[in-house]
């Protein structure tokens, strides 16, 4: 799935919906979960990140 305006607009204003809907629930969500509520400012950098990064990642060795 790509980076729809909708998913942006959703991390920017509740970063965990950003990520849920880019992603659904799993690592990346928690983590988000985790961010946002230690800071508003780290949750939404990192819902962003998530959300524009490419979803096919190479695997580590």
């Amino acid at each position: 799935m790509s980076a729809t305006p909708g998913r942006i607009a959703a991390a920017l204003l509740l970063p965990p919906l950003g990520v849920y809907l880019a992603r659904g629930p799993g690592r990346d969500f928690l983590i988000d979960c985790i961010l946002t509520v230690l800071g508003y400012l780290p949750g939404m950098a990192f819902a962003l990140w998530t959300v524009l990064r490419p979803e096919n990642r190479p695997a580590l060795a």
